[in-house]
């Protein structure tokens, strides 16, 4: 029979899993209002984005931080192996992220985004954890060759949306307004910041090989590639014929 624990793992994890149905069809009306689709709406409640971030990423750290220990995999070596792409990842989007943000900009956070987003990764971190650290069967003689394909998807997807981070933000300290970014990934697509998080999900969900790791890469893509096309709409309607006709929203040469 399974327990209630198992119960409520798989509660969450499809429940997450389905939110990616609504939550695409909304992506297709309502772009989330921060960064570039920021609105000038005084009414809204906003926070600074560096804080919104870190607290916004944060259960990813400090939830899965709290389970780990309950698991039975938890004095697995090999658990510790699985788990430790993604706490970089995380390392990096709750601490190191928000850091290179720049606190004096004038586009700020909206909070209610913020909670919600904290709230779908409270839900998020629990699933992951909890399957690494206590369901992952680590005698399973495929895990380490899906391990190993999974982790250099990983590896390309994090050092592409690191790298596309860190050109935004090294446009922004520029100042002068928002510019055309250039090179590498950007010749080919608008948003391979969001290209190479899809990346890091698809590695993850081949690294797990579960539905766990599948629920992240659906909701993440069904959050994503909307938000990836109203970006490349918007350098569009901001810089017309300026913008290269070539690039596609976020997949290279597809969409």
């Amino acid at each position: 029979m399974f327990s209630s624990d198992l119960y409520l793992f798989y509660f969450i994890t499809f429940f997450n899993l389905s939110m990616s149905i609504p939550t695409y069809i909304l992506s297709q009306f309502v772009t989330a209002p921060y960064g570039k689709h920021s609105r000038s709406d005084k009414s809204e409640t906003t926070m600074s984005p560096p804080i919104a971030w870190a607290f916004m990423e944060s259960p990813m750290l400090w939830l899965t931080f709290l389970i780990f220990p309950f698991g039975k995999n938890y004095a697995n070596p090999l658990a510790y192996l699985v788990i430790s792409p993604y706490l970089i990842h995380y390392i990096n989007r709750t601490i190191i992220y928000p850091l290179r943000l720049d606190t004096k900009a004038s586009n700020k956070f909206p909070l209610n985004v913020a909670i919600t987003g904290f709230i779908y990764n409270v839900l998020n971190a629990y699933i992951q954890s909890r399957y690494v650290s206590h369901y992952a069967n680590y005698e399973d003689e495929w895990l380490w060759t899906r391990f190993g394909c999974g982790l250099f998807v990983f590896g390309f997807g994090m050092v592409v949306n690191v790298w596309a981070d860190g050109v935004l933000l090294g446009l922004k300290r520029q100042g002068g307004g928002y510019k055309i970014p250039r090179g590498g990934l950007f010749e080919y697509v608008s948003s391979p910041n969001y290209f190479g998080e899809i990346m890091e999900w698809l590695g993850w969900a081949l690294m797990t090989w579960s539905w766990a790791g599948l629920a992240f890469l659906v909701y993440s893509s069904s959050n994503l590639v909307p938000r990836a096309v109203s970006t490349h709409k918007w350098y569009l309607e901001k810089f017309g014929e300026d913008y290269p006709k070539n690039r596609k929203a976020i997949f290279p040469f597809l969409y």
